[in-house]
């Protein structure tokens, strides 16, 4: 017999009593995912609502007196921005020497006048332990939604692995020596397909606004997009939001390339990342979860029971919280060279659970909408990226479509 799902109100009473142990709207992580904060540094990000961010990973080596140009693309305007810089897969402190934020102008050089430097804890500079995030102070000021947000990072002193996300489908810039303050592009000559220490950025909205962390694999990391042009379906999502009236406004991409639900590969799994990358985020009311079609291809790929039990424990988690859970059916994927027909007889169990159990607050039929008519196991030519699982652009602004705007707003359920 499937679980009755919550009471709609259930997870708004929840959040009254669990902000306090998870850190709900804080930036703070729970018990046992906790990093050490460096001394007089803040950890929390107030009351911000996330207007940007990607999911941690190891992305290399870290490197002395290097410098990170990052370029990301904010979902939701308003005033106090704050980076979050993230030291999650280190094994020893990284120092960050000065941080400047500005707008993008056209490469690495930005609006003159815009790249302001932020503080941590009134200090220029902020010492991130191994494990640790840190929050910047808030920077005065309106920030726009829908622009792109250069970060100028100067790091001294580093070593070990370097926390970060490698599929940016944006380009960054990198240099040597400290070059934060600086407007022009002169110096920002290596470009680079990562991000690298930052994973969320946020803002002070108008009062009321929310968030949604779409908690997803390569298709919501956004492969087979165009790069530079912000055509994953959460950027197609997030200007849905902006012009639909609703309150979430904010869109956090979770997406990591081959992430799994149950086990840790690219990335570590869902289930050992939800809280970082989802519920700790401030402002964020829904957590949009597809993914699984990595567990299914897998070898050996998951079983239905088993992923079905996996889900179970996201949308719990996520309840615990006070969050609401939009599940999403899981995309076909015939002709791409691990389909075979054991897993799309698991797909197609998943997606009978994610569309008729009734424990997702919310359910988005991915399959419905991007499967050919005439081969339901395979997706639209019209959408298909070239490879038969992930979609170009034109699938890409479909999924979004499909995305109802008032089933990410819990308070309005």
């Amino acid at each position: 017999m499937p679980r009755t799902a919550r009471p709609r109100c259930r997870a708004a009473l929840a959040a009254l009593s669990t902000c306090v142990a998870l850190g709900c709207g804080t930036g703070t992580v729970p018990p046992g995912d906790q990093p050490t904060p460096p001394p007089g540094a803040p950890t929390a990000a107030g009351r911000g609502v996330v207007t940007w961010a990607s999911s941690a990973g190891h992305v290399g080596e870290a490197a002395k007196d290097r410098g990170y140009r990052l370029m990301v693309h904010t979902s939701v305007g308003g005033s106090d921005l704050r980076v979050r810089l993230s030291n999650a897969f280190g094994d020893r402190p990284v120092t960050f020497g000065n941080v400047h934020a500005g707008l993008q102008r056209r490469g690495a050089a930005l609006v003159p006048g815009s790249n302001r430097r932020l503080t941590f804890g009134g200090d220029r500079s902020v010492t991130v332990p191994a494990g640790g995030i840190v929050y910047s102070d808030p920077l005065p000021g309106h920030v726009p939604a829908g622009r792109t947000l250069a970060v100028s990072l100067y790091v001294p002193r580093a070593g070990g692995p370097r926390t970060g996300h490698w599929l940016a489908m944006q380009t960054s810039y990198t240099t040597s020596g400290d070059h934060t303050a600086e407007e022009d592009a002169a110096h920002w000559k290596r470009r680079t397909g990562s991000w690298s220490y930052l994973d969320a950025v946020t803002v002070r909205p108008r009062k009321g606004t929310g968030a949604v962390a779409a908690l997803g694999d390569s298709i919501t990391d956004g492969w087979q997009s165009t790069t530079d042009r912000n055509r994953r379906w959460p950027d197609y999502l997030a200007r849905r939001l902006a012009a639909s009236g609703t309150t979430v406004e904010g869109v956090a991409n979770a997406g990591i390339a081959g992430n799994k639900v149950l086990l840790d590969g690219p990335g570590q799994s869902a289930l050992n990342r939800m809280e970082r990358d989802a519920l700790s985020l401030p402002g964020v009311r829904t957590v949009f979860l597809f993914q699984g079609v990595n567990d299914i291809k897998a070898e050996p790929g998951a079983t239905g029971a088993g992923l079905i039990a996996g889900y179970r424990k996201l949308i719990d988690r996520a309840h615990a919280a006070g969050k609401c859970v939009v599940g999403a059916t899981i995309a076909p994927y015939k002709g791409w060279q691990e389909w075979d027909p054991a897993g799309e007889a698991v797909r197609r169990q998943v997606n009978a659970f994610i569309r008729d159990s009734g424990e997702f607050d919310a359910v988005t039929d991915f399959d419905r909408v991007l499967r050919s008519p005439s081969d339901p196991e395979r997706m639209l030519p019209a959408f298909d990226g070239g490879d038969h699982l992930h979609p170009n652009d034109q699938g890409m602004r479909a999924m979004s479509d499909a995305v109802d705007p008032g089933s990410l707003d819990c308070r309005t359920r």
